[in-house]
């Protein structure tokens, strides 16, 4: 079974960001990147599936700028085979990059999509569920546990109300939760390895794919800062500021 895992390069999560003075946008010259750590959850897992037999070969893909190859660099370190990255510089949009990524199964014919559940960047949580809807295949989407029984997947995921378990035929599209699993360390000799691997290029338009934003900015703000708090005497003032002040009692 052929599995396709989708990556995004991200700021990194360690970097606290910036907007840019005239709101249009985050300010990301000179900052660090690297993976969407949800995706390195989704690339872990497709490893760990070939390692146990159920997966015959990984493929990491990416949309984006050139750069993007650096992170398809870090998956094919944690173990993917080989890896694709559309380069584009155009704003890549949720819909834009679902699309993609399906003209991307048409090719490859994938037995299993895996993506992160969203990314930290712009926390959108829509390209695995559109996905799912242009390739017209079963998801399971905020997965923390996916175990392969008897030619399906048993997924458990995680919703609102606690866990849930279901059964997806394949192909289908899973989406990796948090909980999903640790990736490992990626060692020296396995970045050196990662070199040598086959990282193919296209371009949206090789792959019929119109990525015009559909979505505009309007603008980008700073959250407003907190006001700094205050000590009361009693709870009798407390109460009373919160009732009078606050209005929320």
């Amino acid at each position: 079974m052929k599995v396709l895992v989708a990556v995004k390069r991200v700021v990194d999560y360690n970097v606290k960001v910036r907007v840019k003075s005239d709101q249009t946008g985050v300010d990301i010259a000179n900052v660090k990147m690297s993976m969407n750590p949800f995706d390195e959850i989704a690339i872990e897992e497709a490893v760990r599936l070939k390692e146990k037999g159920i997966a015959t070969e990984v493929i990491a893909v990416s949309c984006g700028v050139t750069q993007c190859q650096e992170t398809l660099r870090t998956a094919m370190a944690i173990g993917a085979d080989r890896a694709i990255l559309v380069e584009s510089t155009a704003e890549l949009q949720p819909l834009a990059v679902a699309k993609l990524l399906k003209a991307l199964i048409d090719k490859e014919q994938p037995g299993l999509v895996i993506l992160g559940k969203q990314a930290i960047d712009d926390d959108c949580n829509q390209t695995g569920q559109m996905l799912a809807a242009l390739a017209d295949l079963p998801q399971a989407t905020f997965a923390s546990k996916v175990e392969a029984v008897d030619g399906k997947l048993k997924v458990t995921r995680e919703i609102d109300g606690g866990l849930e378990t279901i059964s997806v035929t394949l192909p289908a599209i899973i989406t990796a939760d948090l909980r999903l699993n640790e990736p490992r360390y990626v060692t020296l000799p396995n970045i050196m390895k990662a070199k040598k691997k086959q990282l193919d290029i296209f371009k949206p338009e090789d792959l019929g794919v119109d990525v015009s934003p559909r979505i505009k900015t309007l603008k980008v703000c700073e959250p407003p800062k907190r006001s700094a708090g205050i000590k009361v005497p009693d709870v009798a003032t407390l109460v009373a500021k919160l009732k009078n002040e606050a209005k929320v009692i």
